[in-house]
C-alpha cells in the first residue's frame, strides 16, 4: 500500500505501468493454499509448523478457481493478502489512472525508478507484456468481478460471510461499471452476468444495497446494449423505500443514488418523478440526517402534472411519519393482544386501533402510497388529523414537521422559477391550495405558525408575479377575510391576505376590478375591523396584534381611493380608532407604542383622504411604480409627487376628532 501511495503521487508513467502490471499479478495470481500456521507443541518441544490447507468457498467446498476476498482459510500467505488489499483500492485506481498518459513502451533508462520500487517489480509476470498495462488491469479486474459474483450466489455457513458476500456484490458491480465506462466493448459481456445478478438478488430484500448499483450499471449501459432497463427502474423506486425506508444506510444510499443521477433519471425513467410518495417516506422515517439532501433533490421531483399533489405531500409528510410508525408498529404486534398495545402507551394504542379498522383503511392507503397519480389530496383529510392527534407529540413526528417549512421555500422557489412566467393556470391552482390548506394542517406544536409563515410569504409572491390571480380566486379570498375567526386561527397568513387584497385589487393590475367588486371586498374587511375593534373588544380584550389593524385601516383607504363613495365610511371608520386604542392600553393589551402606532396610523390616512386625488396617487400607484428607475431617476414624476403630498399634509393636518 505505501507503494501503490508512492507511485499514485508520482507523475512518470513508467512507474504507473510497472504498478498496474504488480496489481494484475496481486489481483490474478495469488496462491490457492493457506498460509503455512504455526502451532504449540508444548513448552519444552517448541512449535510446529502445520501443512498448508487448501482454501475454502464460503459454503465449504474446496476452492477450485483463482484466490478471491471469497476464499476462506485460517490463515493466509503475504500475496493473498496483497490480493485484498488490490481489490480494496482498485475502483479507485481505475478511476485515478491517467488514461492519456499511459504507455505501454518501456524507457531504457530505468535509473529514476526508486530501487524498492524495482525490487517489488521484478516477479512481473511476462504475459503482462501481451497487453498495454492498463488494458491488462481492467481484463484481469474483470475477470475477479465476474467470480466474485459467482462465489456470492453460494449458501454461506456464516452470517459474517453472507454481509461479505454482499459488500463484494457492490464492490464488484461498482467495478465492472468503471470498466465498462473506460472501454465500452465489456458492456456485451457484462451485462449477461449483471441480468443473471439482478433477477438472482430482485426479490430478495437482504439485498437492497446491491440492487443500487446494479441499477446505476443500467443506467449508464443499457442504451448501448439496447437492453430495456424500465422493469429494473419500477422495481427499485416501487418496493426498497416502501419496504425497507427504515434502513438508514439504505435510505442515505438511495437518496445519493438520486441525487447523482437526478437529470438523468427525470429525462430517461418514467416512474421516477411519479414515485415521489415512497421517496419522501425515507424523509418522513429519516428527517434529521436527509435534510440537506432532500433540499437538494426536491427540485429534480417538481413536474407540470404531479406539483400540486407533490405540495400536498409535502404539508402531509408528519402525517406519513405518524402512519410509518404505527405500520411498523402493527406488524411488530401482529399477534399481540391488546395488554401488549397499552404497554406502549394508551394514545399509542388507540392509533394502533384505528390503523387495524377497516372505515379508516383508505386514509392509510392513500397517506402510504407507492406512486403519484391517485389524486392531489383526500376528502377526509380533517377526520385523519383526529385519528392521528395522539401522534402529534411522538419524537419522529415533531422532528419530521421541523423539515416541511424548509422543503416548502424549496418547493415554491422552484414552481415560481420553473413556470413561465405568462403562466397564470399553474399558479392559480397554487393559490388554491394555500387558501385551502392553511386551515387543514396536522395539529403540531408550532407547525401551522411555522406553515402560515411560508405561505405568506410565498402569497406575496405569487400575487406579485400574476396580479390577476386576486380577480381570479376572488370568491375564495373574500370568503377567508370576511370570516374573523380566521384571525385568531391564522393571523400572520389572513394579514398578508388583506395586505395582498389593498395592493392588488385595482383596475391598473386587472380590468375586472369593477366598482362593485371592490365594494364588495371593502364592506366584508370593514364588517370585520368593526367586529374586532367594537364588538369582541367590548366583550373580551383584543387577542391579535396592532399589525392587523394596521393592515385593515390601510387597505381600507386604498380601496376607498378606487370607490370614491368609500371614502366617507373609511373616514368614519377610522376617527374609531382612537377610542379602541385608549380602551385597549387601559386593559394593557397593548403598549403605548402599539397604541401610538395605531393611532399615527389613522391620523395619516384621515388627512390623506381628505384629498382624494392624492390619497389615489399615494395610495394606489401604477403598477410600474415600485420599479427601480422611480427611486433613481430624479427626472420622474413620483419623487416631486411625493414631495408635493407632503407638504399639503403637512399644511392640512389636524388632530383626529374626539
Amino acid at each position: 500500500i505505501a507503494l501503490v501511495i508512492q507511485i499514485w503521487k508520482s507523475e512518470k508513467v513508467y512507474e504507473v505501468n510497472l504498478v498496474s502490471r504488480k496489481l494484475v499479478d496481486w489481483l490474478r495470481y495469488a496462491s490457492m493454499q493457506q498460509g503455512a500456521s504455526m502451532s504449540s507443541g508444548g513448552f519444552f518441544s517448541g512449535p510446529r509448523t502445520r501443512q498448508p490447507a487448501p482454501l475454502t468457498e464460503v459454503d465449504g467446498v474446496v476452492t477450485g478457481d483463482f484466490f478471491t476476498v471469497l476464499c476462506l482459510g485460517q490463515s493466509y500467505t503475504e500475496d493473498q493478502w496483497m490480493n485484498m488489499y488490490t481489490f480494496s483500492m482498485i475502483k479507485s485506481w481505475l478511476l485515478t489512472y491517467d488514461t492519456d498518459g499511459t504507455t505501454n513502451t518501456e524507457p531504457d533508462d530505468r535509473s529514476e525508478v526508486d530501487s524498492s520500487v524495482m525490487s517489488m517489480v521484478s516477479a512481473t509476470s511476462s504475459s503482462s507484456r501481451l497487453l498495454p498495462p492498463k488494458e491488462r488491469l481492467r481484463e484481469k479486474a474483470f475477470e475477479y468481478c465476474q467470480r466474485l459474483i459467482e462465489q456470492s450466489d453460494r449458501k454461506a455457513l456464516k452470517k459474517t460471510d453472507t454481509e461479505l458476500q454482499k459488500a463484494c456484490i457492490v464492490e464488484s458491480v461498482s467495478v465492472m461499471d468503471i470498466i465498462c465506462g473506460e472501454d465500452p466493448s465489456y458492456v456485451y459481456r457484462a451485462f449477461p452476468c449483471i441480468k443473471a445478478l439482478y433477477g438472482r438478488l430482485n426479490g430478495d430484500l437482504a439485498y437492497a444495497r446491491a440492487l443500487l448499483p446494479i441499477a446505476q450499471f443500467y443506467l449508464n449501459h443499457s442504451e448501448i446494449a439496447a437492453v430495456d432497463s424500465e422493469a429494473v427502474f419500477c422495481q427499485l423506486f416501487s418496493h426498497c423505500p416502501a419496504e425497507q425506508f427504515n434502513e438508514p444506510m439504505l435510505a442515505f444510499e438511495f437518496v445519493q443514488f438520486c441525487l447523482l443521477n437526478a437529470s438523468v433519471l427525470q429525462d430517461r425513467v418514467t416512474n421516477y418523478r411519479q414515485s415521489f410518495p415512497n421517496l419522501l417516506k425515507f424523509l418522513a422515517w429519516n428527517s434529521s440526517g436527509l435534510i440537506a439532501e432532500f433540499v437538494e433533490l426536491l427540485p429534480s421531483l417538481i413536474a407540470p402534472d404531479t406539483a400540486i399533489e407533490l405540495l400536498h405531500t409535502i404539508l402531509d409528510l408528519p402525517c406519513l411519519a405518524a402512519a410509518l410508525d404505527l405500520q411498523q408498529r402493527s406488524a411488530c404486534y401482529q399477534a399481540s393482544d391488546r395488554t401488549a398495545w397499552d404497554q406502549q402507551g394508551a394514545k399509542v394504542a388507540a392509533c394502533l386501533d384505528a390503523f387495524r379498522q377497516p372505515s379508516y383503511r383508505g386514509l392509510f392507503l392513500y397517506i402510504l402510497r407507492p406512486e403519484a397519480g391517485t389524486g392531489d389530496t383526500i376528502d377526509r383529510l380533517k377526520m385523519l388529523h383526529e385519528i392521528l392527534a395522539d401522534m402529534a407529540e411522538s419524537p419522529r413526528v415533531v422532528r419530521c414537521a421541523q423539515v416541511v417549512p424548509v422543503l416548502l421555500h424549496v418547493y415554491f422557489n422552484t414552481v415560481t422559477q420553473v413556470r413561465a412566467t405568462n403562466e397564470r393556470s399553474g399558479h392559480l391552482i397554487l393559490l388554491l391550495v394555500l387558501l385551502e390548506r392553511s386551515s387543514q394542517l396536522y395539529n403540531i406544536k408550532t407547525f401551522n405558525v411555522e406553515v402560515q409563515k411560508v405561505f405568506s410569504t410565498h402569497l406575496q409572491a405569487l400575487c406579485k408575479l400574476h396580479p390577476p390571480l386576486i380577480v381570479d380566486q376572488s370568491r375564495e379570498i373574500l370568503e377567508l377575510a370576511s370570516s374573523p375567526a380566521n384571525i385568531y386561527s391564522k393571523e400572520d397568513f389572513y394579514t398578508h391576505v388583506v395586505w395582498v387584497i389593498g395592493e392588488y385589487l385595482s383596475v391598473s393590475y386587472d380590468p375586472r376590478c369593477t366598482v362593485e367588486r371592490i365594494t364588495s371586498f371593502f364592506e366584508s374587511l370593514e364588517a370585520v375591523l368593526f367586529e374586532i375593534t367594537q364588538v369582541r373588544q367590548s366583550a373580551s380584550p383584543p387577542s391579535f396584534s396592532p399589525r392587523l389593524i394596521t393592515v385593515l385601516m390601510t387597505t381600507l383607504a386604498k380601496l376607498a381611493t378606487r370607490s370614491q363613495d368609500l371614502i366617507p365610511r373609511v373616514s368614519l371608520c377610522l376617527s374609531k380608532m382612537r377610542t379602541f386604542a385608549c380602551s385597549a392600553i387601559v386593559m394593557t393589551c397593548y403598549s403605548e407604542e402599539d397604541t401610538e402606532e395605531i393611532i399615527t396610523r389613522a391620523h395619516e390616512l384621515i388627512n390623506l383622504l381628505k384629498l382624494p386625488n392624492v390619497a389615489q396617487f399615494v395610495l394606489a400607484p401604477s403598477a410600474g411604480g415600485d420599479g427601480p428607475r422611480w427611486h433613481r431617476d430624479t427626472n420622474a414624476s413620483l419623487p416631486q409627487g411625493m414631495r408635493a403630498v407632503s407638504g399639503l399634509l403637512h399644511r392640512h393636518s389636524s388632530s383626529l376628532p374626539t
